[in-house]
C-alpha cells in the first residue's frame, strides 16, 4: 500500500468495530435510508451484486432478502468485521459470500457486476483515493451497470452547513462535503449521474446517488 492507502476501520479504531452496529441503527437510523438504496437499485433477477465496503453485512443481507434471486456478495478490507458479517449471515440461514478486498483495488475481473452498492464508505478515503475507486468499480460493472451511493454530501439545511464547518477540515470527508463526488463520478466515465435523495443526520447530510456505466444492456438505470 502507498502511505496514504492506510485502512481507517469503520469507527476509526478497532477497538470501537463492536459498537458499529449500534452507532449506526441508533444514531443514523440507518435501515430508513439503505433500504431507499436497496429499492432504487431495481435489481433483477440472477444479476451479480456488490456491496463495497460491507462493514458487518447488514446491507448485504438486506440486498439478498430483498432480491432473493440475486447474486449478492460483500466486499471490505477489514478481517474483523467480515467475521461479524459471516456470523450475520449465518445466523440468518442467508447464503452470501463476502471477500477481503480493498476498494481502490478490487479483486474481482473486469465486467463482474451489473450492480454495486455502497453505503458510508467513501468518505473514508482520500479524494485521490475516491477516484482511484470510482474507476475501480467502473472497470467491474458490466455495460449499463449502475453504482448507487449513499455517502455525506454537500450539506442541505444551515444545521448539516454548522456541521460542515467542522468535518471539513478532515481531507477524507471535505471532497463529500464540497459536492464533489457528481464530478469524480463523471470524470471516471459514469453517466446519468444524480443526486436522488437526502437526509439529514446529527453528523451532517446523507446524500444517495446513482451513476450508470454507457452501454448495453441498459440505457438509463431505474
Amino acid at each position: 500500500m502507498q502511505r496514504n492507502d492506510h485502512y481507517i476501520p469503520a469507527l476509526g479504531l478497532d477497538i470501537l468495530t463492536p459498537l458499529y452496529d449500534p452507532v449506526l441503527h441508533w444514531v443514523f437510523q440507518e435501515t430508513r435510508f439503505k433500504q431507499q438504496l436497496v429499492n432504487q437499485a431495481n435489481i433483477q433477477p440472477k444479476q451479480r451484486v456488490l456491496d463495497l465496503g460491507c462493514g458487518t453485512g447488514t446491507l448485504t443481507l438486506m440486498i439478498k432478502q430483498a432480491y432473493p434471486d440475486a447474486d449478492v456478495m460483500g466486499l471490505d478490507g477489514d478481517f474483523t468485521v467480515l467475521t461479524l458479517a459471516r456470523a450475520k449471515a449465518e445466523k440468518v440461514g442467508v447464503p452470501l459470500t463476502f471477500n477481503a478486498g480493498m476498494a481502490f483495488q478490487l479483486p474481482y475481473p473486469d465486467q463482474t457486476f451489473d450492480r454495486v452498492l455502497t453505503s458510508l464508505v467513501l468518505h473514508h478515503l482520500t479524494t485521490d483515493n475516491k477516484q482511484r475507486t470510482i474507476h475501480e468499480v467502473y472497470r467491474v460493472l458490466q455495460p449499463g451497470g449502475a453504482l448507487y451511493v449513499l455517502d455525506f454530501g454537500k450539506p442541505h439545511t444551515l444545521l448539516a452547513y454548522l456541521i460542515s464547518l467542522v468535518v471539513r477540515n478532515f481531507e477524507q470527508v471535505a471532497a463529500n462535503i464540497q459536492g464533489l463526488l457528481p464530478i469524480l463520478l463523471g470524470k471516471a466515465g459514469f453517466t446519468f449521474i444524480e443526486e436522488t435523495a437526502h437526509f439529514m443526520t446529527i453528523a451532517g447530510t446523507l446524500t444517495l446517488y446513482k451513476a450508470q456505466k454507457p452501454g448495453y444492456p441498459e440505457r438509463k438505470a431505474c
